[in-house]
């Protein structure tokens, strides 16, 4: 592929800057079939390795997806995971808090969407628009929350809320979860094609909203809040992915291998049952070869 996952990974080092990683690595699309048979490849690793984490049920994997409308969201988990046993992951949407949601931290409706152990939690967006949107309108001035929370610059607030982050990280790899964070790294110039793309196919016609412009005129902030949050919270046991994702055939090979990469250092097995257990399954397969349960179906 020319570069590897870790040309995209950030790990909290000084000096990150979001300019320094491309929207695209301007691949050839006559290469297009070897990129969609990579993925396979990598797809039915990870289904195996899924298929292992579930049953060992050790720990658990969170993805977290972050990227600005348009990136390939969506497409990049039904892509990715579609073939995953379904039983084994769980997908969560966070979308505009409620007012319920309002009335807690903003982490509190993180807790109830953690994976049980084994599973495979993905998170299509999360607590990390605590950073993006509600750092971009200034939502967090009208929190109904004691001034001595409030009252400080918004540098200080983020920084604050970056630190609380890193805790909460750290506090879920001490419970046995892994943590994968992606950031699809789109351009303007391409956000706009599917934005026009959205419009003129009716079949995708619901995909667009006009807060979709709004949002879009609000470029250059949402690209400086991304940069403060991924240099404010990667860490080396939860570092950032900044993916390109103008090719979502070439992002979505990488995202595969950056969720891959985490399945493979787990390496779960199958659980190994003990000695007693051992020998009643060779009881029950006898009675079910040779014994009553072998011919159920009796004639009357």
């Amino acid at each position: 592929m020319g570069k590897d996952l870790d040309d995209f990974t950030v790990t909290g080092e000084k000096g990150f800057k979001l300019e320094d990683f491309p929207t695209t690595l301007r691949v050839d699309p006559e290469k297009r079939p070897e990129y969609e048979l990579r993925l396979a490849e990598n797809k039915a690793r990870i289904e195996e390795l899924q298929d292992r984490l579930y049953a060992e049920a050790r720990e658990s994997v969170i993805v977290i997806l972050q990227a600005m409308d348009a990136a390939g969201k969506d497409s990049t988990i039904r892509h990715v995971l579609g073939g995953v046993n379904p039983t084994g992951i769980d997908v969560r949407s966070f979308k505009q808090p409620t007012s319920v949601d309002r009335a807690h931290g903003f982490l509190w409706r993180s807790f109830g969407a953690l994976p049980e152990r084994g599973k495979i939690a993905v998170f299509n967006r999360s607590y990390y628009e605590e950073c993006l949107v509600v750092r971009v309108h200034g939502l967090w001035r009208d929190y109904q929350l004691p001034r001595r929370c409030t009252e400080m610059s918004e540098r200080r607030y983020f920084e604050e809320r970056f630190e609380d982050i890193r805790g909460f990280e750290r506090y879920l790899w001490r419970t046995g979860n892994r943590i994968v964070k992606i950031f699809l790294n789109v351009s303007a110039d391409k956000q706009r094609e599917r934005f026009l793309e959205r419009i003129d196919d009716e079949a995708k016609n619901w995909k667009f909203s006009e807060s979709d412009l709004s949002e879009r005129m609000e470029w250059d902030e949402y690209q400086s809040a991304y940069e403060d949050m991924i240099a404010g919270t990667a860490t080396g046991k939860a570092p950032w992915y900044v993916i390109p994702a103008d090719q979502k055939w070439v992002a979505r090979v990488l995202v595969s291998e950056a969720i891959l990469d985490v399945l493979e250092k787990i390496d779960p097995c199958y659980p190994e049952l003990p000695r007693r257990a051992r020998e009643r399954l060779a009881d029950c397969r006898r009675a079910l070869t040779d014994g009553p349960a072998a011919d159920v179906d009796h004639d009357d």
